[in-house]
């Protein structure tokens, strides 16, 4: 509080002191009331702390994984549910009816051995995390054969060469930027062959004249030269979905098609928290489990106990809230008239994305809502702020063609009073910024 006063202090004492565009002192030489005074330090007090805390927000943006705003949410029902583990201690580690330890992946390994067939699995940070301790773990000091086509760099400038790098394993290059076959593969493969890796694509596709090898062709010249193959599918998909954008296989698939090691995001397709899984045969990701890294790479109890709600959620069949964005056409209709009225908006086609490096560049059209293009409106949305019934989360959209976008895809129905009272409210606040600086314009 001192803090910020003194702070007042000083910013009113460089107002007093400026002059003005003639070169005289500031019009405005009158201090402000001490309740004034008070106001504007609990104001930026408010507004300091807003900067220091995590916020939610509602992404009117079309992107459902939407990297900057925290990738996939959880469903509705499992915060309630993980609300109580997280809240006091949880058996992570303790056999209840032994009470002897246990392995704290080893509901994991069941979860996904039922909805998967997976043999064994580990739970780490991230995706990146899983593929650093695997190839670690098994192919320090070795080569890994990688397309030249799937040397990758994703967000954070994370690059597979370098990747390989800094797990002590060797990088062979096969085949070209955009042709890759078996046989560069069988060309390259020697005593010192680790492991053959395969990377789908992230953010990027190769279109035009071009070839790869599948997972299944590779899983089969691992089996036949007795060198494991490790998949980085990525984006977690975990079961087959036949979507728009959706094309590559899931980790069911990869596992039934023969791939030793299969690693995954759980915060993309899957839906769940920030993760890293590796998935597959029993003696490697033991291996995996009894390195060193391990330790330093697997996460806390918040982490898991999301992830395992999630799989149980996928197990028992259950929506999850990325079908928004491909919602029922009558429904979505309904929604989009109903909003468009009590906000004065129109209505276009607009493209939304998967994202979180799925799907790249592959576009899911919808109606959205629009008005007219306002930066400030677009501002004033994203601050967030208050009305008479509460406070209101920041709400983020887009300007784009002449346009400021609201895509419902991507709001929980259960959030669209908040986004009607959000933008009531930002109008508002607008209308009366601009009729404060008309009052000052004013000739006296």
């Amino acid at each position: 509080m001192r803090v910020q006063a003194r702070r007042l202090i000083d910013e009113l004492r460089r107002e007093l002191a400026a002059p003005n565009a003639v070169g005289e002192a500031a019009a405005h030489t009158e201090i402000p009331p001490p309740a004034a005074l008070a106001e504007r330090v609990l104001g930026a007090l408010e507004a300091a702390e807003g900067k220091l805390r995590l916020r939610r927000v509602i992404n009117a943006t079309g992107i459902f994984l939407h990297t900057n705003l925290g990738r996939a949410p959880l469903p509705a029902v499992l915060v309630e549910e993980l609300g109580a583990i997280l809240g006091g201690y949880c058996d992570l580690e303790i056999d209840l009816e032994s009470g002897r330890r246990r392995e704290r992946n080893s509901r994991l390994r069941s979860l996904l051995g039922e909805t998967v067939g997976a043999a064994d699995a580990i739970l780490v940070n991230n995706n990146a995390a899983a593929l650093t301790l695997a190839l670690f773990t098994l192919a320090r000091g070795r080569e890994v054969l990688v397309s030249r086509g799937e040397l990758v760099e994703i967000g954070g400038s994370f690059r597979i060469p370098e990747i390989l790098e800094a797990a002590g394993a060797r990088l062979r290059e096969v085949g070209s930027t955009n042709r890759t076959r078996l046989e560069d593969y069988e060309r390259a493969l020697g005593e010192n062959s680790a492991l053959l890796l395969k990377v789908f694509p992230s953010n990027y596709r190769i279109e035009g004249f071009t070839a790869e090898v599948s997972a299944e062709e590779l899983a089969a010249l691992g089996r036949k030269q007795g060198v494991p193959l490790l998949v980085d599918e990525g984006s977690g998909l975990l079961l087959p979905r036949r979507r728009p954008g959706i094309a590559h296989p899931s980790l069911k698939e990869l596992l039934e098609l023969g791939c030793d090691l299969v690693c995954a995001s759980g915060d993309k397709l899957l839906g769940g928290p920030q993760a890293g899984i590796l998935a597959g045969r029993v003696d490697l990701v033991a291996a995996c489990r009894e390195s060193p890294l391990y330790r330093a790479l697997r996460p806390d109890r918040y982490t898991y106990a999301g992830i395992e709600a999630i799989l149980r959620h996928h197990r028992a069949g259950r929506e999850l809230p990325i079908e928004r964005l491909w919602p029922e056409a009558a429904a979505h209709q309904r929604r989009i008239a109903a909003m468009r009225e009590r906000l004065g908006a129109g209505t276009a086609m607009v493209a939304g994305y998967i994202g979180g490096g799925c799907a790249p560049g592959e576009e899911v059209p919808a109606l959205a809502l629009t008005l007219p293009p306002d930066e400030a409106l677009l501002r004033e949305l994203r601050l967030g702020g208050a009305d008479p019934e509460g406070v209101l989360p920041p709400v983020v959209g887009y300007l784009r063609e002449d346009r400021l976008v609201l895509d419902l895809r991507t709001v929980d129905p259960a959030d669209d009073e908040l986004l009607v009272r959000a933008l009531a409210r930002a109008r508002a606040v607008l209308r009366a910024r601009a009729a404060l600086l008309s009052t000052a314009e004013r000739p006296a």
